[in-house]
């Protein structure tokens, strides 16, 4: 099925995940309001409807977690989630759930996430998990992309009562076409440029864009003073006929930024926090992008000075 998990935000993930524990425990299944939740998003007191079969169904009280991560192809083997590291989304769990155990508030635990589930690491989260927490190793279930793909597509409706519109979600892009864009660049950069390399010319008006966008002086002068140098070369490579494929790729992920852009532009109080909170978001979704963090700056600076994303003087007078 394939749905986009990565692209909803915390809150309507958690609904997803509120849903699916009704569909297969039942109507009783309580979830709870935003802010710190004690280890659990949701709760079943009784005998579950379905879960994890008609034959034997989990008794008693059910605990389930969302775990939700804008990443794509997030895996539960990933160290940010099961590693040791006090800083993992596991060793952060691990108390809540064992504080749980010890004032009987647990008896069953499911953890739902975004996150592919391997045959390997299963077995070895789930006996982590029983270790640490005291809980049955077969009261622990993992719920990963498989098996939310696989519950929708029995009960489609469950995106429904969720309340799932891509419109509420948070401001994201996809990072396939500029990690295509920036692997290319990033080889194409490494040789010399010829002695007559042209200088950058300000063309834009930057000023005026700045000041159109809620681009603050402070901000715009450390980009320009940072990135405004590569615009040459940069524009230089995308022109080039032989990197006709690049630049296709460069114009798709130009479509989408602006297209969300302006979707969500209102959303930002500046220009400043929108360019941080896309950089930031490239480098979390995609280890090309993480990898090339100096040269992602600069590809999306070179995206607003050319005048591919943002608002411009032309278009603002209209």
């Amino acid at each position: 099925m394939g749905y986009p998990y990565e692209d909803l935000d915390d809150s309507q993930f958690e609904r997803l995940v509120v849903e699916c524990m009704r569909e297969l425990f039942g109507d009783g299944v309580q979830s709870f309001t935003p802010g710190p939740d004690g280890g659990r998003d949701a709760r079943f007191h009784g005998t579950a409807a379905r879960f994890p079969s008609t034959a034997e169904p989990w008794t008693q009280i059910t605990i389930g977690q969302a775990k939700h991560t804008n990443a794509t192809n997030a895996h539960f083997s990933d160290s940010d989630f099961s590693s040791t590291a006090e800083s993992s989304v596991l060793s952060e769990e691990i108390p809540r759930i064992r504080k749980l155990v010890a004032d009987d508030e647990v008896h069953n635990y499911i953890l739902f996430s975004n996150r592919r589930l391997g045959g390997v690491t299963a077995p070895a989260i789930i006996k982590r998990l029983a270790e640490e927490t005291g809980l049955d190793k077969y009261r622990i279930h993992l719920a990963g992309i498989e098996f939310i793909d696989a519950t929708i597509q029995r009960y489609p409706d469950i995106l429904r009562r969720a309340r799932i519109d891509p419109l509420d979600g948070p401001l994201l892009v996809s990072s396939y076409d500029l990690a295509e864009v920036i692997l290319a660049i990033s080889k194409g950069l490494e040789a010399p440029l010829p002695p007559d390399d042209a200088p950058v010319v300000d063309r834009v008006g930057y000023e005026e864009k700045n000041r159109i966008n809620g681009m603050t002086p402070e901000f715009a002068k450390v980009l320009k003073d940072r990135y405004l140098h590569e615009t040459h070369r940069i524009k230089r490579f995308l022109a080039d006929p032989s990197n006709a494929d690049i630049l296709r790729h460069y114009e798709g992920a130009v479509d989408e930024f602006q297209l969300k852009i302006i979707a969500k532009r209102k959303s930002y109080q500046s220009f400043d926090a929108l360019f941080n909170y896309l950089v930031d978001l490239l480098f979390n979704r995609d280890a090309v992008l993480s990898r090339n963090r100096r040269l992602t700056r600069a590809m999306v600076f070179y995206m607003y000075w050319h005048c591919d994303i943002g608002e411009t003087p032309d278009a603002a007078a209209q």
